[in-house]
């Protein structure tokens, strides 16, 4: 398959989408451990219209870490936005962005497929840590459709730990 394959949704209320989420599955990330784990994006809206993206999760030894990005939605395209983790000061070069597609939702919001059109990045997402087989299974099958390979698909563990606001500054000091 090819870029235009993969096809985004035609509506997407940024607004509802705002929150915290649950990464439930994941294909292999460049820069995230294999074995993170209660790993969470928050997403709220910045005073300038942009999406602030909080990445947080613990590595494979426990330590707390977390990630900033920031979002932009692309004109025209309701399901896309352009997601850049680049420091502040870079963040205006334009190949510091990556896509984000929003593949699949839910009505309520609860659930996401989220992927980008080259299909190296593919990611289930829900509203709770826990999704049940059929609802993970359904989102999957429409990322096979989009021409995804799921063979090496991760799951990361939720066990209840939570990286709060007090174990991302400790962790400065350790």
């Amino acid at each position: 398959m090819t870029e235009r394959d993969v096809r985004s949704v035609e509506h997407l209320d940024l607004d509802k989408y705002l929150g915290l989420w649950y990464e439930i599955v994941r294909l292999p990330l460049k820069w995230e451990d294999t074995h993170a784990t209660n790993i969470t994006a928050r997403y709220s809206r910045k005073e300038n219209g942009k999406i602030r993206v909080d990445n947080r999760s613990f590595d494979n030894e426990g330590h707390p870490g977390q990630a900033i990005a920031e979002a932009t939605p692309v004109d025209g395209e309701p399901g896309q936005l352009k997601v850049n983790f680049a420091p502040k000061y870079i963040r205006w070069i334009p190949f510091t962005s990556g896509d984000y597609w929003v593949l699949k939702i839910d009505d309520d919001y609860r659930v996401a497929l989220v992927g980008t059109p080259d299909h190296e990045n593919l990611w289930v997402l829900a509203r709770d840590p826990h999704l049940p087989e059929e609802t993970l299974d359904e989102y999957l099958a429409e990322a096979r459709v989009q021409g995804f390979e799921l063979d090496k698909l991760i799951r990361p563990v939720h066990d209840g730990r939570v990286v709060t606001d007090d174990l991302i500054e400790g962790a400065d000091g350790d």
